[in-house]
């Protein structure tokens, strides 16, 4: 089990604002925001949890806290294992891991069977067990054609399985995959959606990010909508279905998104509104 207690993540940025009291078109300032503002949430074993939202929403931001890829300004990460032992050492959670990112970078002169290999050593598994595991990842991902070919040889679907297959090879309990199945052909997509499938089938908490709404909807026990940092709403696809009478979880989104743009441009107007009277004389 994995769970969020009112994570945030605090950044600085320049933005350019008008200056309207000294007659000056614009003027750069820099401010801090909230790229994930008190989020708090928890992905039970045996459950696939997708987490939805628009550009910029946070998702990414948010999942590397939950693989303890980066320190939250606020808020905890909680990690569990299967023996219900919660495991505070950031350095001992990665190990219960599994984390894949679309900026993953590979070793692009070895085959794919070298890098697991490399990477068995890494965590420090016995060579005769980390040949059982690749054969065992080999089948489960269908890399039996490229298994011996060099990582820059590969297609692109053929390229996200090897990163899978290195997030798979120390057996984790915890999945989170920031958009798995971006940019793949039909083939290669469905391979991994089979394979998170078969991992909750196997106890394990998987928790990934995705544009792909239908797949999300096909996929996902849970969904967590993320907006400007903040969950804007969470249930199962049929729940949110119905609560926003949808026939979709992509219609259902969409009126989510709009109801939090609505919400934010009712919120500057009053801004507007009482900056404008404090102007006055």
């Amino acid at each position: 089990m994995i769970r969020a207690e009112a994570l945030c993540k605090q950044f600085d940025r320049t933005v350019m604002s008008e200056d309207k009291k000294k007659g000056k078109a614009s003027r750069s300032k820099k401010e801090t925001f909230l790229a994930v503002d008190h989020v708090s949430f928890e992905v039970q074993t045996g459950e696939i949890v997708g987490l939805l939202g628009p550009n910029g929403a946070g998702k990414t931001t948010l999942l590397r806290m939950l693989g303890c890829l980066m320190q939250p300004t606020e808020g905890s990460v909680m990690i569990t294992d299967t023996n219900g032992e919660c495991i505070t050492d950031p350095v001992k959670a990665k190990n219960h891991i599994g984390y894949l990112s679309g900026n993953t970078k590979l070793y692009h002169r070895l085959s794919v069977r070298e890098m697991l290999q490399m990477l068995g050593e890494i965590y420090g598994i016995d060579r005769e067990e980390t040949a059982a595991r690749i054969e065992k990842i080999s089948s489960v991902l269908d890399m039996g054609e490229f298994l011996d070919n060099r990582i820059e040889r590969l297609s692109t679907g053929q390229t996200q399985r090897a990163s899978i297959a290195r997030t798979l090879i120390h057996e984790p309990d915890i999945y989170i995959f920031d958009e798995p199945t971006l940019g793949l052909d039909i083939l290669s997509a469905d391979a991994i959606v089979s394979f998170m499938k078969q991992q909750k089938e196997a106890g394990k908490t998987v928790l990934y990010s995705t544009h792909y709404l239908e797949e999300a909807q096909f996929l996902c026990d849970r969904i967590l909508m993320i907006c400007k940092g903040r969950i804007v709403c969470e249930g199962s696809p049929e729940s949110i279905m119905e609560r926003f009478g949808a026939e979709s979880l992509r219609d259902a989104f969409h009126k989510v998104m709009q109801e939090q743009n609505a919400g934010e441009e009712s919120g500057e107007t009053a801004m507007e509104e009482t900056e404008s009277r404090e102007e006055e004389p």
